[in-house]
């Protein structure tokens, strides 16, 4: 029995309907201008597409030229209906949005579902956003890949580290970290704010804080392992939502990064 994850938010956070989900997928790639970069990981925002699908974008576009060569993508994201204390896997073998279905490595699961940092927990991804909206994009960039999908709670940054080093494979294997950055501040506070959270990404600094970025659980282990693995962090794209299509009054930041192997570029 091939269990799915169905979307949960599509026709809220993306569009349900597939043409019009690939349309705007394309545009907002076609829109991004991408370096040349070759990125182990990538740090993208996972709000609505009109807030910060553009930001989300500047992180993806890097990933055209790696189409044929990444095949299996290690996407963390933090939890926000379902608390879990540590990393949780889903039960399903195959997550599904309107643009089709992605299955999740099996192997890789394997590889770390014994870690005692590591549940399973079909509850906590059920209706989990932050991984999800970030499917359409993996799904119109690459072309074949399997998921290893992780939604992170209360680890800390050395279990999430633990938890990557053991599929952090190679040229294969991509990393994505799915975060946003401050809530509700007003706009320029949300500026100030958000660029000092960045200086300390950028310097991989594994101690943000959830009020710093969603995602800060998972986010730190990146940072902790990118440490490790002599990686460099460039900020693609830097903006809130009150530069996208929201208020200023109380805007929500969004940060799009790429992480490098010394050398690496196209």
């Amino acid at each position: 029995m091939n269990l799915v994850r169905p979307a949960a938010v599509a026709g809220m956070f993306y569009p349900g309907d597939a043409a019009t989900l690939a349309r705007d997928v394309q545009q907002m790639l076609a829109q991004a201008e991408p370096t040349p970069l070759r990125p182990k990981a990538i740090v993208a925002p996972h709000a609505g597409y009109i807030y910060s699908g553009p930001i989300a974008a500047s992180a993806y576009a890097l990933l055209k030229p790696l189409s044929q060569t990444i095949r299996r993508v290690v996407l963390l994201g933090p939890v926000h209906r379902v608390w879990v204390q540590g990393l949780a896997l889903p039960e399903a073998e195959s997550f599904e949005t309107p643009l089709g279905r992605v299955p999740i490595d099996h192997e890789a699961v394997v590889a770390i579902r014994d870690l005692p940092q590591v549940e399973v927990n079909a509850t906590a991804h059920a209706m989990e956003h932050s991984l999800e909206v970030q499917l359409p994009f993996l799904q119109t960039v690459l072309e074949d890949f399997a998921l290893v999908p992780l939604v992170v709670g209360g680890a800390t940054p050395q279990e999430v580290a633990e938890v990557l080093e053991m599929l952090w494979g190679g040229d294969e294997t991509l990393i994505v970290i799915s975060s946003d950055l401050s809530h509700y501040l007003p706009y320029v506070t949300a500026q100030q704010t958000d660029r000092d959270t960045v200086r300390h990404i950028l310097s991989l600094d594994a101690h943000l804080l959830g009020e710093q970025a969603c995602g800060a659980h998972p986010l730190n282990g990146l940072l902790l392992a990118a440490r490790r693995h002599g990686l460099r962090a460039q900020l693609l794209d830097l903006r809130n939502s009150g530069d996208t299509a929201g208020d200023k009054h109380q805007v929500v930041g969004y940060a799009a990064i790429a992480l490098t192997e010394a050398g690496h570029v196209h």
